[in-house]
This record gives structure tokens, C-alpha cells and sequence, in this order.
């Protein structure tokens, strides 16, 4: 990744966050939520949850200008939205049940190697 590249990604996340700012406090508040739940659990690949996020700011600003309440445009269990939307990427939650799945079976390995 170039210096260039940086600059432009730098660039690209305060536009971004520009336009987060721009929407109604309450889709602020479920964006902030929503980010922070993406972040902990969400696509292992960079790329998608840029593209994701951004495209959650399309949805939000679409539902202000159109007058819905933020909760009408995500329902209100706002963690199934988040998991719908990265349902078919792999997390960060999968890596980590497959590395509890490998380590259970050296384990019972180790046990049934024993007998």
C-alpha cells in the first residue's frame, strides 16, 4: 500500500464520517451501534466492511430524506440486522469457533491417543 493509498483511504473515511454526522441524531446513534458491532464481528476482509458501512449510510440517508424513523429501516433488533447483512462473509466469530473446534479435537486427541 502506497502513501498515496493511505491519503485517499484517510480522505475516504472523513467523507464517510461527514456524511454519518450529516444524519439525524437517532440514525446516529443506531449507525454508531451498528459500527461497533460490525467492528467486533464482522467481515474479516477490510474491503467489504468499508463497502458495508457505506452502504448502510446510503440506506440511512435514504430513510431520513424519506422521513422513517431509523428502527422502521433496520427493525428493532438492530444485531439481526448487522448479521443479515453479513451472512454469507467470514467473520471474525467464525475464525474463532473454528479455532475452539480445532483445539476440542487436539484435546480429545491427546485423550483417546492416551488409552
Amino acid at each position: 500500500m502506497s502513501i498515496r493509498d493511505i491519503i485517499e483511504g484517510k480522505n475516504e473515511w472523513r467523507a464517510h464520517v461527514a456524511r454519518v454526522k450529516a444524519l439525524p441524531q437517532d440514525y446516529q446513534i443506531v449507525y454508531k451501534e451498528i459500527q461497533k458491532y460490525l467492528f467486533k464481528v464482522g467481515p474479516v476482509e477490510l474491503t467489504e466492511m468499508t463497502g458495508l458501512l457505506s452502504g448502510i449510510v446510503d440506506l440511512f440517508e435514504e430513510g431520513a430524506a424519506s422521513g422513517k424513523s431509523v428502527l422502521e429501516m433496520t427493525g428493532n433488533d438492530v444485531a439481526a440486522f448487522c448479521d443479515e447483512l453479513i451472512k454469507d462473509s467470514k467473520t471474525y466469530a467464525n475464525i474463532y469457533q473454528e479455532s475452539v473446534d480445532q483445539d476440542v479435537h487436539k484435546a480429545m486427541k491427546k485423550v483417546t491417543d492416551k488409552k
